[in-house]
């Protein structure tokens, strides 16, 4: 079955040159294009797409706010792609914080597009972990997630669990984390759900966000 991807960017030939890079892989399809995040919902619900690419900053809704609009709405949501101009922005943070699961610069060479989205929608490994690293250290203590180190106290992580996110911040992949701790993929998958599960995160990124905010791993 192809990725299915919905470009929401308030830019038409930011949203073509999407298209025309994804499409000309076997295995994605675009389903859908908007202009703003306003139209996010209705637009996942009729295409149901595996993947959102949205732009962090439209007119109408931000790519921040139509996350949380499509986290809190939506049951079992697609991933969630940021694309952005600027790489050390805190609206990315914002909207990694939000539960976008990874990011996307727009000058973006075809290829790297298509690994981001392919990575996205695997869901096995983070997204360029050297710049959620670089994010967290500039905007990560800012005290707008306080509740990270209580989420962390209560969740109570196992030695092994630990060593598995702290892994995970690294930007490893479960068959890399499994290469790395001597066990099989499956034991990894295994952890990162119960680390998942624990801390109440969403994804990869947002439990590294945590692990990052809490003090947990330091992202510097």
């Amino acid at each position: 079955m192809p990725v299915r991807v919905l470009l929401v960017d308030d830019e038409p030939l930011v949203r073509a040159g999407l298209r025309a890079v994804l499409e000309a892989q076997p295995d994605m399809e675009v389903v859908g294009e908007a202009a703003d995040g306003a139209a996010v919902i209705p637009l996942v619900r009729q295409t149901r797409p595996d993947v959102v690419a949205m732009d962090v900053r439209m007119p109408l809704l931000d790519g921040i706010e139509a996350t949380r609009a499509l986290l809190r709405t939506v049951a079992d949501p697609p991933k969630i792609l940021v694309v952005t101009t600027f790489e050390n922005d805190e609206y990315v943070y914002e909207a990694l914080r939000a539960g976008a699961d990874g990011f996307l610069l727009k000058r973006a060479r075809p290829a790297e597009i298509v690994h981001a989205v392919r990575l996205i929608a695997e869901g096995e490994s983070l997204l360029f972990p050297a710049s959620v690293r670089q994010l967290a250290a500039e905007y990560g203590d800012g005290g707008g997630n306080r509740a990270a180190p209580a989420a962390l106290e209560r969740a109570r992580l196992t030695e092994r669990e630990g060593e598995v996110l702290r892994l995970m911040a690294r930007g490893l992949s479960n068959a890399e984390i499994a290469a790395r701790l001597v066990v099989g993929t499956e034991t990894v998958k295994s952890h990162v759900s119960a680390v998942l599960a624990k801390l109440g995160a969403r994804d990869r990124t947002q439990a590294v966000i945590t692990a990052y905010e809490s003090g947990f791993v330091a992202p510097g």
